[in-house]
């Protein structure tokens, strides 16, 4: 593999904000309207709604290892936004991973987070919400930031918000040009 091949494998864009929507070559969109459920049973559907779907990981890396998505596909972290829109979904998305985590597993020490392309299994954002310990203890290196690496390969739940948090600024800007950046 050349330098150029791995660079564009590391630093793809994993999606663009044109990808939102229904994607029937997508697993989660189809986990998403109930096409299909593939290796689970309806007892690891966690949550169904209009926005979010919630259900157990197939591989569990924690006592309790669960994914939330929502029911619109966005591709990755990386075609999120600054805006009301994402900056709300993934405090929904959290939310909804905090209130079943607190159900499930009362007291358990918790992590939240995103994987980032090209480290992701999925290209439909998901958040993968855990009570911890990781089990076994070594799968705990996949769900973790490595500060030294060039590149995010997992990003926390903290850093999420903090880069789709809209500019106060930016809002009174785009309602003086008709709601365009």
């Amino acid at each position: 593999m050349t330098w150029t091949t791995f660079k564009n494998l590391i630093f793809r864009s994993g999606g663009t904000n044109d990808d939102r929507g229904y994607r029937h070559s997508c697993i989660f969109c189809r986990i998403a309207t109930g096409e299909e459920f593939p290796g689970h049973s309806d007892n690891d559907l966690l949550h169904n709604d209009d926005k979010l779907v919630a259900f157990k990981d197939i591989k569990p890396a924690a006592t309790r290892h669960y994914l939330v998505i929502p029911k619109m596909h966005v591709a990755s972290v990386r075609t999120l936004n600054r805006s009301k829109e994402d900056h709300a979904m993934i405090c929904e998305m959290l939310k909804l991973g905090k209130e079943l985590l607190h159900r499930d597993a009362p007291g358990a020490e918790t992590r939240f987070g995103f994987h980032v392309p090209p480290f992701n299994s999925v290209d439909h954002i998901h958040l993968h919400c855990f009570a911890l310990p990781f089990s076994p203890a070594w799968k705990e290196s996949k769900y973790r930031q490595y500060p030294f690496l060039p590149f995010a390969t997992f990003m926390s739940e903290e850093e999420v918000l903090k880069r789709t948090q809209p500019d106060v600024g930016q809002d009174a800007k785009a309602s003086q040009q008709g709601g365009k950046l």
